[in-house]
């Protein structure tokens, strides 16, 4: 039976997108909103993708009921636009990735799931592109609440769906490379293992005292044994 249910974020952690996803919001935000705001230099690490369009709308002076009007068509605009433009040589694997993912999968204890604030659907994308995607049946996502802190609820209802286990304490880990992956795991007490592959520092990771700090998965084996402690 399993007994981890480990939860991947996506962006700084099993990959790297190179401008063009920031670059399919800017253009969405001009064709929803005639300005993008401040995209091109906005803050997007660990933040989901719903609130950096919220957080990018009100600096143009826009209030939230007009954000929220033009929201749904906004982020159908950035789904379709990176869809359309992002391609294979736009993502960067982060080292050790493939090995790990693939060792946890193999691993019958273990279900693999997605945590990101990625929308499900160009999440999924970036994934796909590597062929990463099928490794994950699911997860939660920026469709899928307000706030990160939200998001480990709404993983382990669905782990419980598919599975019938219902996920407790330190038998969730949660994995990503910002405060917001650490912090959200504090939520229900899960295991949090901060990787600095993204924008974060393993000394700024350690300062949010998830469990576990990594420089990054290039020693699958070590990760992996801290995964499932």
């Amino acid at each position: 039976m399993p007994k981890k249910l480990v939860l991947f974020d996506i962006d700084g952690t099993l990959v790297r997108v190179r401008g063009i996803s920031r670059q399919s919001l800017i253009d969405a935000l001009r064709e929803v909103f005639g300005t993008e705001g401040s995209a091109a230099t906005h803050n997007f690490a660990g933040k989901l993708d719903s609130v950096i369009i919220k957080e990018v709308m009100r600096t143009t002076g826009l209030n939230d009921r007009d954000i929220q009007k033009g929201f749904e068509e906004a982020k159908r605009r950035y789904i379709q636009n990176f869809k359309e433009h992002a391609r294979r040589e736009h993502i960067e694997v982060m080292a050790g990735i493939y090995e790990l993912v693939e060792k946890l999968a193999r691993e019958e204890s273990v279900v693999l799931a997605l945590l990101t604030g990625n929308f499900e659907e160009s999440g999924r994308h970036k994934l796909a592109l590597p062929e990463l995607n099928d490794y994950f049946a699911f997860g939660a996502f920026a469709d899928d609440a307000d706030t990160r802190n939200a998001l480990p609820a709404v993983a382990v209802q669905r782990a419980f769906e598919q599975t019938g286990i219902r996920f407790t304490g330190k038998d969730v880990v949660i994995i990503g490379d910002t405060e917001h992956d650490v912090n959200c795991a504090k939520v229900l007490n899960s295991k949090c293992i901060a990787v600095a592959t993204g924008h974060y520092t393993v000394s700024q990771l350690q300062a949010f005292n998830p469990d576990y700090t990594f420089e990054n998965f290039a020693n699958v084996e070590t990760a992996f044994e801290a995964i499932m402690s």
